[in-house]
């Protein structure tokens, strides 16, 4: 599999699952029963004209294409790394913030088509296309590109060269495909930077999440994956691409915890004089030991945070086994909520910096 964010399936991730199983099903059933597809259509102007404003959630969800359907699908999975570090909750605001922008920046670019070139735009293809479009903006500025091989010894291939391809392939696949790829980018970067405060306005509140914890996450969720040795010919080629898998995921962590303490210690302090410029801190753990200089990154960050990262709860009981080991507090807590609440990866994150 060409996934470049880890090789553990679903796990930690059941709205990704759910979304894979249900729009999916839906959409070979609609394949089944063509007499039903009619009320799946995404028609702009029977919203506008006839007010038929059912079809904006009808015709937003299922793909009537089986080819939008299973390049849509390939991207949900690679996605679905958001979901595992940053938590379902926020992976599900993402999602349902820039549906809505998304809802609203298809009217207004069809109308501006419409304006530009004579050409009143009355469908456009069915399902979660603009929301799948709308990943790539965090995709873009939060995972680092890591070099695989060269073509020609030119062409440089990237571990995400094959998921611009899928979303390439998704892009020409109808011929108003362009306007939903572009109202999916400019929602993603508005819900992105958090524009006029919309991850405040536009998110899953907390009750809705605990009924999918307790109702849905049961049916959806996947069991973890054991660290057993595959069996067969190609043991080898699996063991090796997991372990390159696991090494690019917690690269990715490392790089969001080395920003947010970067952003943390960059903050003014004050009073009088900042005594942080002639005292810097001191880890409490290992006074002696030699500074570890940080690997220098592959692709530097353009984000100033990351897409879904903030003071999300942290386990006091995993804060107080990392106290222990002799790390302190402000440490822990910050790695605890930077891998979201595993305390293996956290452990990980203080044993190297």
């Amino acid at each position: 599999m060409f996934t470049t964010t880890g090789s553990r399936g679903l796990y930690k991730a059941p709205l990704s699952k759910s979304l894979l199983l249900v729009l999916n099903g839906l959409t070979v059933m609609l394949t089944l029963l063509p007499q039903y597809q009619d009320l799946f259509v995404y028609h702009l102007q029977a919203i506008t004209q006839e007010h038929q404003v059912w079809r904006l959630l009808c015709g937003r969800l299922v793909c009537l294409d089986i080819k939008d359907s299973f390049c849509s699908s390939l991207l949900i999975y690679n996605f679905r790394i958001f979901e595992r570090r940053f938590g379902t909750r926020k992976f599900a605001s993402f999602l349902f913030g820039t549906w809505c922008l998304s809802a609203l920046m298809d009217f207004l670019l069809a109308k501006a088509f419409q304006f530009l070139f004579y050409y009143e735009v009355e469908e456009l293809p069915s399902g979660l296309l603009a929301p799948v479009f709308s990943l790539f903006v965090p995709f873009y500025l939060s995972i680092p590109r890591m070099p695989v091989t060269q073509v020609l010894g030119r062409i440089h291939i990237t571990n995400k060269s094959l998921v611009y391809i899928v979303g390439l392939q998704l892009l020409t696949s109808s011929p108003f495909m362009w306007l939903l790829a572009l109202s999916g980018l400019i929602s993603g970067g508005l819900y992105h930077s958090s524009v006029l405060r919309l991850q405040k306005i536009l998110f899953v509140p907390v009750w809705v999440s605990r009924i999918g914890q307790y109702i849905l996450e049961p049916v959806f969720s996947s069991s973890q994956p054991t660290s057993e040795t595959p069996l067969g010919m190609g043991a080898t080629l699996d063991v090796q691409r997991q372990q390159r898998m696991e090494l690019l995921d917690q690269q990715l962590l490392l790089a969001e915890y080395n920003e947010a303490r970067r952003n943390a210690r960059h903050q003014p302090q004050s009073g009088l004089l900042q005594w942080t410029r002639l005292f810097p801190s001191l880890r409490h753990r290992g006074q002696n030991r030699v500074p570890v200089q940080p690997r220098p990154q592959p692709q530097a960050h353009q984000s100033t945070q990351p897409p879904f990262l903030d003071n999300s709860p942290v386990a006091e009981e995993q804060v107080a086994r990392l106290v222990e080991m002799g790390f302190s507090r402000i440490d822990a807590l910050e790695a605890l909520r930077a891998s979201n609440n595993d305390i293996n990866m956290a452990t990980n994150f203080l044993l190297q910096h």
